[in-house]
């Protein structure tokens, strides 16, 4: 099993490292640079960790000199938050076709089948990304990178919500906000649980998970 530790905020381990970009590149060749770095970074987060990696090796990677990636990304873990972006928002994009009210009126058993759907849709597309795996251990490893996860669920909570309230507005709509919140965190967990441990079946991870979601949601809904 692969251990991911909870690593400092910043290498100093004094002030939060600063994550915001220096400029976005516009000009072909500055675009081009600038998906260098990210997919350095990416390759190099599978072969050394998180904890390993540096600015110096993801210039060597990459190709460039560390002025040239200065330009764009103050450090390793601006580089890692516009990975970890990337990956949340198509992670969302995935999910957003199934966010709709018809997807909530489904009976109990076709909805747990979607949600196992959905679920192993989202393992897989993670497992394409470049890096998808370990950017997923960083969201969670580093503390000033869990701000992107948070705040993607409680978007990914709103977009559950709404069209769950316009099937249901009998529904406690508190307490259905708070399920699916708790929900999400459970499938990501479920999920990077299966990435750290291979023995696990992911189609009967799928399968429980879905139940246990599916069961809340249905106390919610109340009587058909």
């Amino acid at each position: 099993m692969t251990r991911v530790k909870s690593i400092p905020a910043a290498d100093s381990g004094a002030l939060p490292p600063d994550l915001e970009l220096k400029k976005a590149p516009t000009q072909p060749r500055a675009v081009e640079t600038y998906e260098r770095i990210l997919g350095a970074c990416a390759e190099l987060l599978g072969e050394v960790g998180i904890e390993r990696l540096s600015t110096n090796l993801i210039c060597q990677r990459a190709g460039i000199s560390p002025p040239a990636l200065y330009q764009y990304f103050p450090n390793k873990y601006a580089i890692l938050h516009e990975l970890g972006t990337r990956l949340m928002q198509v992670q969302n994009e995935l999910l957003a076709p199934w966010a709709v009210p018809a997807t909530m009126r489904l009976p109990e058993a076709e909805f747990a089948r979607s949600v196992a759907e959905l679920f192993l849709g989202t393992l897989a597309l993670t497992e394409q990304m470049p890096a998808g795996v370990w950017v997923t251990r960083a969201l969670r490893a580093v503390p000033s990178l869990q701000h992107v996860r948070n705040g993607s669920h409680d978007f990914v909570t709103d977009m559950l919500l709404a069209p769950f309230m316009e099937a249901h507005p009998q529904a406690d709509r508190a307490q259905a906000r708070l399920s699916f919140r708790l929900a999400i965190d459970a499938l990501y967990a479920a999920q990077e649980l299966l990435f750290d441990d291979p023995s696990l079946d992911p189609q009967a991870v799928a399968r429980t998970m879905a139940e246990m979601v599916t069961a809340q949601l249905m106390r919610l809904r109340g009587p058909a």
